[in-house]
Parts: structure tokens; sequence; C-alpha cells
């Protein structure tokens, strides 16, 4: 589905469209056991938005930051995968701001910035607030995802360079601000302070489309030596160098 009037990079797919140019749902290749998210305010949250295709208009459950009205409403959701996988768009939905539900939870806003990481362990807020990521992406703006015309449709936003998001074990996904603040605000280090009570961010559903490559994710096992031995890393012939003064 096409869209017009604003210069954001990302595509509506049609409501039943699970596999397109942008791939196939990368979802059973996910390891939910091993899915974090930092300042949620729920457990386990982070990983329950990482829903069936079929149930990503679902209101509940969402992944909403912890509502602290002097802290960042930051989120940093770690997404490994089984096996390596080439992803080539990212979703993601935020029921916060629609216009036509009547809520009775506490207010909340969708995110407006996703710092996107690859193959980087070990993210952590101060880490992320300072690095680089492999791609940046502004989200549409709430009245934009619910206009008439785009309603039930997922909203795909490709993931480039290309060869940045191939062979990928691990993505992680920062969110340093929301559209309930002004833009250029946040908790990353390159935006501005924010002064008024921040409003918790809450997102609804994340998907990634694109494809498997079938090379599971091995430990790998190695034997270490507390002190390596003469003995047990002889040379042929070296038993010749002492005798013969060498």
């Amino acid at each position: 589905m096409s869209c017009e009037g604003h210069s954001h990079d990302h595509d509506h797919s049609e409501p039943d469209d699970t596999s397109t140019g942008l791939g196939t749902s990368l979802r059973p290749s996910i390891d939910f056991s091993s899915v974090t998210c930092l300042n949620e305010s729920n457990p386990g949250a982070g990983k329950s938005i990482l829903k069936l295709y079929e149930e990503r208009l679902t209101l509940d459950p969402s992944l909403t930051s912890q509502d602290d009205p002097d802290e960042d409403p930051e989120l940093l959701l770690t997404v490994p995968f089984v096996e390596a996988v080439s992803i080539k768009s990212l979703s993601i939905l935020s029921y916060s701001d629609a216009p036509e539900l009547q809520r009775t939870r506490d207010n909340t806003a969708a995110p407006r910035t996703v710092r996107v990481y690859v193959n980087r362990p070990n993210l952590d807020f101060e880490t992320v607030r300072d690095l680089e990521p492999t791609a940046r992406i502004t989200l549409v703006p709430p009245a934009h995802q619910w206009d008439s015309n785009h309603v039930g449709a997922t909203i795909d936003y490709p993931l480039r360079p290309v060869g940045r998001f191939q062979n990928v074990s691990e993505i992680a996904l920062y969110f340093c601000d929301n559209y309930a603040m002004p833009e250029g605000h946040g908790g990353s280090s390159d935006m501005e302070d924010y002064d008024d009570d921040r409003i918790p961010t809450e997102i609804t559903y994340i998907g990634f489309k694109g494809k498997g490559t079938n090379v599971k994710r091995k430990a790998v096992e190695a034997i270490y030596e507390t002190t390596g031995m003469k003995k047990d890393h002889k040379v042929p012939g070296s038993e010749y160098f002492g005798r013969q003064g060498i």
C-alpha cells in the first residue's frame, strides 16, 4: 500500500500480508527464553509484544516503560535468534494514541525514534546512549498510523543498508523518546534534556521480516590450561636439543 504526504520510509502491508517482498515472519527464529528488556514496567512485557502476526492489532499485552516523571521513558529490547537470520524489515505498532479507543489505563505515548543495533551483546542504557546505531528510524506519528486509510495494515520499516542486517544473531532496539516529548529531546546523549514530567512509552507489537539461514547458533567449547606444561607440548626431535647443548 502506498503512502503519501510525508517523508517517512516505510510500507503499509495489507492486513493478511504475512509473506511479502520484505520477507516472511522471523518469529519462529526468535530465542524467546533469552529475550530481555530494560526499564519495562512489568517483567516479561518486552517478550510478550513479539506477538503472532494475526494478534498484532490486539491491545494487550503491551510493553510500557516505568512510570517515573523524572526519568526518560527509555526502553531497550534485545532479541536473540536461534539461527543466523537476514532481517529485511521491522514493524512497530502502538495503540496508546489510537483516537477511537476508550482506555482506562494511565496516559502513555507512542515511541518516536528507535535506534537499531545488530550483534552487539550486553548492551545497557549507558552504552547505547553514546553508541552509533546500525540504523536510526523515525517512526510514523500516531495521527498517520491511525488514519482511516491505514487501519488494519502493518507498518513495515525497511532496514538499510541491507548488508548490515545479514547473518544477524541478535538485534537490539533502543527507544529513546516518544511523541509526548518535543522532537530532539530524549535520553540519548545527542538529544536535549526535557524538563517537563515524562509520560511512559507504550508499544503493543513488534515484528521482524526476513529470511532464516538454517545456521544454528552454537556454543564454543574450549579447554583451557591454568599453566602450559612443556611435557605436554613437545616438538618432535626436541629431545636431542638438550643432549647436544643446543
